[in-house]
C-alpha cells in the first residue's frame, strides 16, 4: 500500500508541535543573526515607529492610529475604550460614533494569536463579555466586517525599495460542523477527520453542549477569530498573488509612516475579488512578531516552513540595520523583554476567544 500524497492529508507533520519543538531552530537563528550585527534586538528597528517593531506588547491602535486617508479608508472603523465602571456606556457611545451597531468585535488592544476576541450580538451579552477582562485594560471596538472570507498577506519593503512585495498569502477557514439530525456536537467533532485529531482546540469550544444534537443541514462555525492554534484552517494562496493586488497593498502600506515588515489581516468579499485588489477592509496590521501563516497550510513540508520563516527574519534583520544607519533605535534587550512580560500578563487575564 502506497503512503497518502500530501493532498490528502488532514494536517502537516508539525502543524501543532509544541512551540518549545518548533521554534528551537528559529531562536537559535535569531542569536546568530543577532550576533552578526551586534544587537539580538536589531529587527524591532524594522518598525521603528511602533513599540518593538510589533514584535511583542504592542498596542493594535497605536499601528492603525498612524496611518494617512488612502489606509484609512481600507481599515474597519475602530474605537479604543478601557475596561471599567462605565465601559458599556463607552461601548455604545463609540458605536453611535462610528455609526454601527450591534454586531460588534471587541478585543484586546494589546494581544496576540486572538487571545481574548470575541464577537458581541447584543447589549446583554456586552455586560457578560466585559466582567471577563481585567479592569483598566484597552479594549478595542471594531466593526464587524461581514465578508464571508478572512485572508493574512505578509508585505516586506526594504527602506531603498519605492514599493514592497507580497511574500505570502494565506486563506482562513473556520472549522464548521453540519448537523444530521442523529449526531451530538461532539459526535460530529469526533467524527471529522481534522478535528478529531486535534480535539482539545474544538472541545472545549461546545463546553455545556457536547450533547446537543443539531438539525439536518443546520451548521455552527466553531471558531470565529482567525488564528490557526486556535482551531481556524490555513490554505496557502501564494499563487492568488496578482500585480493587482500587490499595487493595492502598496498604496495602503506606503501610507503608513516606516512601516517595512508585517502581516495584515483582512475580510474578502472572494479570492476573485482579492485578486482584483478590491473588495476587502484590513481588521489588523501586525508587525515584525507576525508570520508568513501561509506555512501551516497542511501541505506545507517542515523544510518549506523553516525556509520560509528563515527567510522573513532574515529580512526583518536587514531592515532593521538599515533603519539602524538612518538614525532609528532598536527596542534593546531590556526593551524586549519588559515588552514580552507586559504581554505574557495580559494575555493570561483574557477570556477564551471566541
Amino acid at each position: 500500500m502506497t503512503a497518502p500524497s500530501s493532498h490528502h492529508k488532514t494536517l502537516s507533520l508539525f502543524e501543532f508541535w509544541p512551540d518549545s519543538i518548533f521554534y528551537t531552530p528559529i531562536v537559535i537563528y535569531w542569536i546568530l543573526m543577532g550576533l552578526r550585527h551586534g544587537d539580538l534586538s536589531i529587527s524591532t528597528a524594522a518598525n521603528p515607529r511602533i513599540e518593538t517593531g510589533g514584535l511583542c506588547g504592542e498596542s493594535k491602535s497605536s499601528i492603525l492610529d498612524m496611518v494617512g486617508p488612502t489606509a484609512r479608508e481600507a481599515i474597519a472603523p475602530y474605537r479604543i475604550i478601557h475596561n471599567g465602571a462605565d465601559a458599556a456606556r463607552d461601548v455604545l457611545a463609540a458605536m453611535k460614533e462610528m455609526g454601527i451597531d450591534f454586531p460588534v468585535v471587541l478585543k484586546p488592544d494589546i494581544g496576540c494569536n486572538g487571545t481574548g476576541v470575541r464577537l458581541i450580538t447584543s447589549l446583554a451579552m456586552l455586560h457578560e463579555v466585559l466582567p471577563l477582562f481585567p479592569a483598566g485594560v484597552a479594549l478595542m471596538v471594531q466593526q464587524l466586517i461581514t465578508y464571508p472570507m478572512e485572508a493574512g498577506i505578509f508585505y516586506i519593503r526594504h527602506p531603498d525599495e519605492p514599493v514592497g512585495r507580497i511574500t505570502s498569502l494565506t486563506y482562513k477557514e473556520a472549522p464548521v460542523l453540519t448537523g444530521n439530525g442523529r449526531s451530538t456536537l461532539k459526535e460530529l467533532i469526533m467524527a471529522d477527520p481534522r478535528m478529531r485529531q486535534v480535539p482539545q482546540l474544538y472541545l472545549p469550544r461546545i463546553s455545556g453542549r457536547e450533547t446537543e444534537i443539531l438539525p439536518a443541514g443546520e451548521t455552527l462555525s466553531l471558531v470565529f477569530a482567525g488564528n490557526h492554534c486556535k482551531g481556524s484552517i490555513f490554505r496557502n494562496g501564494r499563487p492568488d498573488i496578482t500585480p493587482a493586488l500587490t499595487e493595492r497593498i502598496n498604496a495602503i502600506m506606503l501610507d503608513i509612516p516606516d512601516f517595512h515588515f508585517g502581516r495584515i489581516d483582512l475580510k474578502m468579499a472572494s479570492p476573485e475579488a482579492l485578486k482584483r485588489g478590491e473588495d476587502f477592509q484590513i481588521i489588523e496590521i501586525n508587525g515584525v512578531g507576525s508570520e508568513a501563516i501561509h506555512i501551516w497550510d497542511r501541505r506545507t513540508t517542515l523544510t518549506e516552513a523553516y525556509r520560509t520563516q528563515i527567510y522573513h527574519y532574515r529580512q526583518a534583520f536587514l531592515i532593521g540595520a538599515a533603519k539602524k544607519k538612518e538614525g532609528w533605535k532598536s527596542s534593546g534587550i531590556l526593551g524586549m523583554l519588559r515588552s514580552w512580560l507586559k504581554q505574557r500578563r495580559l494575555l493570561a487575564s483574557y477570556p477564551t476567544n471566541d
